[in-house]
């Protein structure tokens, strides 16, 4: 039985595993959203969110603590400055994992984690198709237009002539 079996190993020793979980959390915070396998984004998730309960006391002992397991000081910086106060009103789950599917090479289930409030915004697409065709109508208005002007008495001279 597994009881109180509180994390999975991924295939790797534990300083392995342990420089894995920091370099997805740097990316993490870096980029706000990244793809991997989904065991990883679960052992990913506790991880990442201590740290962010860290930087959001934003003291020198958190950042002391944060930079123990995240060496980039620029990352360092952003979760002080932005994600740390970002999440300050919100009492956990800071992060969110979206199951993909498999991987076509291999069939590893693949997962997105993501920073809660750092989703793209799409427009809808009714609006671009009405966008996209207004401005269709609007080009071949104006060919109409200086076709009419100019190239239509021409055309018609030089039919006649031969």
């Amino acid at each position: 039985m597994r009881h109180n079996v509180g994390y999975r190993k991924l295939g790797r020793t534990s300083e392995h595993r342990r420089a894995l979980l920091r370099n997805l959390a740097a990316d993490l915070f870096r980029h706000e959203r990244l793809k991997t396998t989904l065991p990883k984004a679960r052992e990913l998730r506790p991880f990442a969110e201590k740290l962010i309960t860290l930087a959001r006391r934003d003291d020198l002992h958190a950042r002391r603590q944060v930079v123990r397991h995240i060496s980039d000081k620029a990352v360092v910086k952003k979760l002080f400055d932005t994600l740390g106060p970002r999440f300050a009103a919100r009492p956990g789950g800071y992060t969110r994992a979206l199951k993909l599917g498999p991987r076509p090479g291999d069939g590893a289930d693949m997962a997105i984690v993501e920073l809660v409030g750092s989703e793209p915004t799409f427009k809808k697409q009714k609006e671009d198709k009405k966008a996209r065709r207004d401005r269709k109508t609007k080009v071949r208005e104006k060919e109409a237009a200086a076709a009419e002007g100019s190239g239509a008495g021409e055309g018609t001279d030089e039919k006649d002539e031969k």
